[in-house]
């Protein structure tokens, strides 16, 4: 259960993802930065994100394209995005961005704080819903377990009912061997 969640960083700037790198310190994510649409949609088949900031504009597919294939996967859907853009305040820009899926639309400059507030509460339920999805997991084995005692209990109880010179043994050999797992 270990594992540390990551963010994924997607501008076509360098510079501008060294700088999401730098707000991102000292959270306890991964950051993973990439350049393009392509490269997220790629890096997407390979890794389990929190969170994505993504950059609206950016040549060849632009983010907010990028975003529209991001939802329309399964396995991605729900993966929550928060666009950045460094456009003008404009309106349609922002709904369009909600459109395709965003959680939020941020317009630079913006307050680094902020964005560390946001990013640090998508790593928080991240990391709940990790924690759940274990439960989940060992609560599924648990009822496997248990499916399989009672059924051997039950075989057990049968072979008993059955009689015989050697049903008390044939019952505590089917019982012992369910208790050490054989």
């Amino acid at each position: 259960m270990g594992e540390r969640a990551k963010a994924l960083l997607v501008d076509d700037r360098r510079d501008n993802l060294l700088a999401l790198e730098a707000i991102l310190q000292g959270l306890p994510v991964t950051a993973v930065a990439v350049e393009s649409g392509e490269a997220a949609l790629k890096q997407l088949l390979t890794d389990d994100f929190a969170v994505i900031l993504l950059d609206a504009h950016m040549p060849n597919m632009d983010g907010f394209e990028t975003a529209s294939h991001i939802k329309r996967r399964e396995r991605t859907r729900h993966v929550p995005i928060l666009f950045l853009t460094a456009a003008d305040r404009d309106a349609q820009l922002a709904l369009r961005g909600y459109a395709v899926g965003a959680v939020d639309y941020l317009t630079k400059p913006f307050d680094p704080w902020v964005l560390r507030a946001k990013v640090s509460i998508f790593v928080e339920l991240w990391m709940k819903s990790q924690q759940l999805k274990s439960q989940a997991e060992a609560s599924k084995e648990r009822e496997a377990q248990w499916q399989r005692l009672t059924g051997t209990v039950d075989e057990a109880a049968r072979v008993l009912r059955a009689g015989g010179e050697q049903a008390a043994a044939e019952a505590l050999d089917l019982l012992d061997k369910a208790r050490w797992g054989d």
